[in-house]
């Protein structure tokens, strides 16, 4: 029996040097309050997915039925303009696809994207590899059972990323709020 407490004491200390040596117990101290929780939604989500990583990181609302494509835009236009929030940009992928080939039916597929200059540039300054992120988008996505809003995850990005000043965090606070509200408005064609 005392052999196996030293044995399994000898392989915690493996691992706790080895956590320590590659800088992942260091890494973990610098994370925003919440991240153990975020990580593990995500994780179940992922197993939940069989391992489909944009489930995992990503947040999803079904559209309410009868809500239509113009009702969720003009939502999401009032939610931006509501929340000082700039559009700049929509790709309407389902309409390109539809004018190459029109003899296909296309589902819906819109990108809309999103933006607050001054946090994109705090939060770049912060991190320059957030660029790959910006801008926010909210994307509406034709299924066989109605409408979807998808976007990133932003808890997964404020959360579990290094801590942040606290002016960056109040401004990406607020630009994750817009966003959920965003999907919350889109969905349910409230405006």
């Amino acid at each position: 029996m005392k052999l196996v407490n030293i044995i399994k004491a000898l392989l915690l200390v493996l691992v706790l040097s080895e956590l320590t040596g590659c800088g992942t117990i260091h890494a973990m101290r610098n994370l925003e309050e919440g991240s153990g929780s975020t990580f593990m939604d995500m994780w179940d989500k992922w197993v939940k997915s069989e391992g489909d990583i944009a489930v995992a990181t990503t947040w999803a609302m079904k559209v309410k039925p009868g809500v239509t494509v113009a009702d969720i835009e003009a939502a999401l236009s009032t939610v931006a303009t509501d929340e000082n929030t700039k559009a700049v940009g929509v790709l309407p992928l389902s309409d390109e696809l539809q004018a190459r080939d029109p003899s296909v039916k296309q589902k819906m597929l819109r990108v809309i994207s999103y933006c607050s200059p001054a946090t994109a540039r705090m939060m770049v300054d912060f991190s320059p590899a957030m660029a790959a992120f910006l801008p926010c988008r909210v994307t509406i996505v034709e299924q066989e059972d109605g409408l979807w809003l998808y976007t990133l995850n932003m808890d997964m990005m404020i959360k579990m990323g290094k801590k942040m000043p606290p002016e960056l965090k109040a401004a990406t606070m607020k630009v994750r709020n817009t966003i959920w509200k965003m999907l919350e408005k889109g969905s349910s064609g409230e405006f």
